[in-house]
């Protein structure tokens, strides 16, 4: 018998097993964490990006906007920056900055590195839950946050991933399918250059079977529909982004939520040419005229610095041809605007209209 009061909704202290993702980079606002959680899922803060001050001051929002359970997202560790071949990149991208009005792009970048900062504010406020994507927390982390009861969400893409976040402490684990939109959160990439394209149904049976710890599902979920499924087989909650990313208190740029509202199951690629690093999202000019120049992408997070240029410039004008307009690939449903808690709400009772 499928119950939709699961053992993770004991383990988070939440109502229902609905987490809505750490979407790094503008779509997660304090808003959005806190209308999840009140509405009785797991709103999550996506705080790579944030700069330090920038966090403690949305922790300290959610918190007088709420009062229940919410996660903040967190890179793992990321590698240190490589633009041994920007005049290149910038070679390929000229035709773009001419296009946006981008009369001098900046001589000299550098990547923020406030993952260490960010974690030690994680620690003195506080918060209840971290999640991670790109990998585990680093054993001195992994344990810090354990002493002081945090619980431990991490992303794998395969078993053998899962296998290792399990051994590193992870408390939870989110089983991200191939349909799944933004980054992928493959730390394999040995094996896998564009992440492993394991597609849900095939990768959430397997991580359940090999794992002792919950099993959250996300890639392509979107409705209650979803949520059985995946109980059905063997998670314990699902994650659900890209139905969040069109919601009322998201921050994604109108432009970008209209562009998610005109899709369906064949516009996305995944791709690495804004960010270095493989992700899932709208097929559009940028990709397509960086990938039809040849030029290989510097690594991540390089690669997302040199292009931040361009999205901020795409953004101002309204453009979405040169945004990074991340989704996955169910949106044929998804056509207008719903409030966080409208959406929460939507989901359970059409899980429980199934069940019934």
């Amino acid at each position: 018998m499928i119950s939709l009061k699961t053992d993770i909704c004991e383990l988070l202290g939440i109502d229902y097993p609905i987490i809505q993702a750490g979407m790094a980079g503008g779509p997660t606002t304090v808003e959005l964490v806190a209308e999840v959680s009140a509405a009785g899922g797991l709103g999550t803060l996506g705080a790579a990006y944030l700069t330090p001050d920038k966090l403690r001051q949305d922790l300290k929002d959610i918190r007088q906007k709420t009062d229940k359970p919410f996660a903040v997202n967190l890179f793992a560790p990321v590698p240190q920056d490589d633009f041994s071949r920007l005049d290149e990149v910038k070679q390929a991208l000229q035709p773009i900055y001419q296009e946006l009005a981008i009369e001098q792009p900046s001589a000299e970048y550098r990547s923020p590195d406030y993952g260490e900062e960010l974690f030690r504010i994680c620690l003195e406020l506080n918060v209840p839950i971290i999640s991670t994507a790109f990998g585990s927390l680093p054993p001195s982390h992994m344990a810090c946050a354990k002493r002081r009861g945090i619980k431990i969400i991490t992303m794998v893409t395969t078993v053998s991933e899962a296998l290792a976040a399990e051994e590193s402490g992870a408390d939870a684990i989110v089983a991200q399918g191939s349909e799944a939109g933004g980054h992928r959160g493959s730390f394999s990439f040995d094996h896998h250059p564009l992440g492993a394209q394991v597609g849900l149904m095939a990768l959430l049976p397997q991580v359940a079977d090999a794992v002792n710890v919950p099993v959250i599902a996300a890639g392509g979920i979107t409705d209650g529909r979803g949520l059985v499924a995946s109980l059905a087989l063997g998670a314990q909650a699902v994650q659900i982004g890209t139905r969040f990313v069109g919601s009322k208190e998201s921050g994604a740029h109108k432009a970008y939520k209209q562009a998610i509202f005109d899709s369906d199951e064949e516009s996305t690629v995944v791709t690495k040419s804004f960010s270095g690093r493989p992700a899932r999202g709208i097929n559009n000019r940028f990709i397509e005229q960086f990938e039809a120049s040849g030029t290989k992408p510097l690594p991540f997070p390089s690669h997302n610095t040199v292009t931040k240029e361009i999205r901020g410039a795409a953004a101002k004008a309204g453009n979405p041809q040169f945004m990074s307009l991340w989704a996955g690939q169910a949106t044929r449903g998804l056509t207008q605007e719903e409030s966080a808690a409208e959406i929460v709400s939507s989901v359970m009772e059409q899980a429980r209209a199934f069940l019934r």
